[in-house]
C-alpha cells in the first residue's frame, strides 16, 4: 500500500488559513511598530492575531478539522509570531531584551530534544493544555504593554494600567511558557526510560523473524522419496 497523503481539504481548512493569517500579520505588526512608530495600530494587529489564535484551535475541534498539518501549522505560527513580536518589542523599548531572549531559549531546548524523541520512534510529544494558556497570556500581554506605552501622552492612569495588567500577564506567560518545556523534558525522561531504542529493537525483530524461519524449517516434516524418484537420481 502507498503511503497515505494529504488531500486538498485536509490543507486548505478554514483553521489552516487562521494560522496562516497569523504568519502573515507578523511582518505587518513589525513594520507599523519599527517603520511607521504605529503602536495603537500595531496592538490592534496583535490583538487580531491572538483572535485567529483562539479562533483556528475552537473551529478546528467543532468542524473535524484536527490534522497532523493544522497541529504544526498552528505551533509553528504562534512560535513565530510571538518570537517576533517580543524582538520588535524590545527594539522599541516596550519589553527588556532578557524577555524576548527567554522565548526562543526555550524553544532552542525543546529542538535539542528532538534526536532523543526520534531514537525511540517518535516525533512530537501531546501538547499541554498549559502551553496554549501560557501563549494566550502572551497575546494579551504584549497588545496591553504596547498601548501602556502608547497612551503615556494621553494619561498617566492608562498607562499605568495597561503597563500593570501587561506586564501580569507576560510574567505568567512566561512562565507557563517554561513550566511546559520542563513538562515535556520530563515526559522524554520517562520516555527514554520506557521505550527501548528503535534501532536495538528492530535488530531484535529481525533476531526473532530469523529464529522463527529456523525453526520452521527444522520442524517442517521431511517427506519420504518414492522408489521411482530414487531410481532416477541414481540413474543420473
Amino acid at each position: 500500500m502507498g503511503e497515505k497523503t494529504s488531500s486538498r481539504g485536509d490543507v486548505v481548512t478554514v483553521p489552516n488559513l487562521l494560522s496562516g493569517l497569523r504568519l502573515l500579520l507578523t511582518p505587518l505588526f513589525v513594520y507599523l511598530v519599527l517603520a511607521r512608530d504605529a503602536e495603537v495600530a500595531g496592538a490592534l494587529v496583535l490583538l487580531l492575531a491572538g483572535l485567529t489564535d483562539w479562533l483556528d484551535g475552537r473551529l478546528a475541534r467543532r468542524l473535524g478539522h484536527d490534522t497532523r498539518l493544522g497541529a504544526v501549522l498552528d505551533v509553528v505560527a504562534d512560535r513565530v509570531h510571538l518570537v517576533a513580536v517580543a524582538f520588535t518589542l524590545a527594539a522599541h523599548d516596550v519589553v527588556p531584551w532578557w524577555l524576548a531572549l527567554l522565548l526562543p531559549l526555550r524553544d532552542l531546548l525543546m529542538l535539542a530534544l528532538v534526536p532523543l524523541l526520534r531514537s525511540r520512534g517518535r516525533s512530537v510529544l501531546p501538547s499541554h493544555l498549559l502551553g496554549k494558556v501560557a501563549s494566550a497570556h502572551l497575546f494579551l500581554a504584549f497588545p496591553l504593554l504596547l498601548l501602556g506605552g502608547a497612551t503615556a501622552p494621553a494619561g498617566e492612569s492608562l498607562a499605568v494600567l495597561g503597563a500593570v495588567l501587561g506586564w501580569a500577564f507576560a510574567l505568567w506567560g512566561l512562565g507557563l511558557h517554561w513550566w511546559t518545556g520542563l513538562l515535556y523534558g520530563w515526559q522524554v525522561r520517562a520516555l527514554l526510560q520506557q521505550a527501548p531504542p528503535v534501532a536495538r529493537e528492530r535488530r531484535r525483530s529481525r533476531a526473532r523473524a530469523t529464529s522463527s524461519r529456523r525453526l520452521a524449517s527444522i520442524s517442517a516434516p521431511q517427506v519420504p522419496e518414492s522408489r521411482a524418484a530414487a531410481g532416477r537420481r541414481r540413474a543420473q
